[in-house]
């Protein structure tokens, strides 16, 4: 994967791609069970990204693969979102005011506004932190989600690959919703096409990270004076 941008287009290039994405994504519609097979398969596919093969992983039931990254996903967006939680909830208590005053402006109200500011801010956190979330869960399991001076080291050396990773993540997740459009049903099958971009903007990542940091360049060296004539 030698460039982010290349997540959007190498699963195309796999001759399969139709039929793992619709497999997968038929997968995909069993609850839990088939969202952490899904997440199973991401991680498929980024081991093939990572050894060099551009193809997409075998549709099906990756469990052993999927929890890891799965459950990780889960408790930090759990974590991240309490403020969230503690906030809709203020605003629900405002709104049984209000009502008892013969007014009703939860979607008006202030928790209300900030609670779901504070939900994008932790949606678009958990983005940032994904790539490296997937590398080191799986380089080392489970426990390497939870290393978080070992998260936050990854993510932050390298400011810019995180952000651009992120991003890509972000659209990634835009993506997977347009789905619903096609009478919903179809926001399975874009899950899995987006799942496929994480893997490819998580081996990307990867690769940025372990490329050798450039030689400082300290220009040209400054002509010696000579010692002068005799």
């Amino acid at each position: 994967m030698n460039s982010v941008g290349e997540a959007f287009g190498y699963p195309f290039r796999d001759s399969g791609w139709v039929g793992k994405i619709a497999v997968q994504g038929l997968i995909t519609i069993i609850p839990i069970v088939g969202w952490i097979a899904t997440a199973g398969w991401l991680m498929l596919t980024f081991d093939n990204l990572k050894a060099g093969r551009q193809e997409l992983a075998p549709a099906g039931f990756h469990l052993a693969r999927g929890i890891g990254i799965f459950a990780v996903s889960i408790i930090y967006s759990i974590v991240l979102n309490i403020p969230m939680y503690i906030l809709n909830g203020m605003g629900a208590a405002s709104v049984q005011v209000n009502q008892a005053n013969g007014f009703n402006s939860y979607y008006g109200s202030p928790f209300r506004a900030l609670g779901s500011l504070w939900g994008l801010l932790a949606s678009l956190f958990l983005d940032f932190l994904l790539p490296s979330l997937i590398v080191l869960v799986a380089r080392n399991g489970f426990g390497g989600g939870f290393d978080i001076g070992r998260v936050w080291a990854m993510a932050t050396g390298n400011m810019s690959n995180s952000i651009i990773g992120g991003l890509v993540i972000f659209i990634a997740g835009i993506i997977a919703a347009l789905g619903l459009v096609a009478c919903c049903i179809g926001v399975f099958f874009t899950i899995v096409y987006a799942a496929a971009i994480n893997a490819g903007v998580a081996a990307w990542f990867d690769r940025m990270q372990a490329a050798p940091a450039a030689p400082p360049n300290f220009g040209p060296p400054s002509p010696v004076s000579g010692s002068g004539s005799a």
